[in-house]
């Protein structure tokens, strides 16, 4: 599969700020997203949707239509992509505004683990679907959380203030929220399940 970088947008809360996107070869977003992206000036190369919350359908832009209500969004324009051929996803605008479409986005996540590297970005840091193996550059000093989806075994860490060492992290039960990097890389091993780590700025 070849590696191509996606800037994907999701109608989510809007970016307070965004990256150079000449360093994407794609550029998409939901149909929802798409009136941010003509605000900043960025044409997408498609937009993919039901376009049940787009008034005027631009003209220009590759339109894909996927009206299946079985789906989310999210998951449809993941699917496009992963059929394009594409495997590395920089998402924004994943979280805010209604928040069962935050989980509904982290949710999806885990679905597509296996197929597609998706990295969420936004207003506060960035988070993602850890790999059993982990490591992080350049944290030092930032917060960064541990949140099992639901649950992870065995979680060893390596230069955060609070170090786990084989434990096991539960939704509902415990989980790592706020620790603190006090080396400029971060180690994370785990043997079992799903882990999201959430690096604020």
């Amino acid at each position: 599969m070849k590696k191509m970088k996606v800037f994907l947008v999701l109608n989510g809360e809007k970016p307070n700020q965004l990256p150079d996107v000449s360093d994407y070869e794609v550029i998409c977003a939901t149909d929802g997203a798409y009136k941010y992206l003509k605000e900043q000036g960025i044409t997408p190369h498609f937009i993919s949707g039901d376009f049940d919350s787009l008034d005027n359908i631009p003209e220009g832009i590759d339109i894909i239509e996927t009206p299946d209500q079985n789906y989310t969004d999210f998951d449809k324009i993941l699917q496009i992509l992963f059929d394009k051929g594409h495997n590395t996803v920089d998402v924004f605008g994943a979280s805010g505004k209604e928040q069962d479409h935050f989980l509904g986005n982290l949710n999806t996540a885990i679905q597509w683990k296996d197929r597609l590297k998706i990295t969420f970005y936004d207003n506060h840091g960035r988070y993602f679907l850890a790999d059993k193996k982990t490591i992080i550059k350049k944290c030092l000093h930032k917060t960064i959380s541990l949140i099992p989806f639901p649950e992870v075994a065995k979680i060893s860490t390596k230069g955060l203030q609070y170090s786990l060492t084989d434990e096991d992290l539960m939704f509902g039960k415990r989980i790592g929220t706020r620790n603190k990097a006090i080396e400029n890389q971060v180690e994370i091993s785990f043997k079992s399940g799903n882990l999201f780590i959430f690096i604020n700025h």
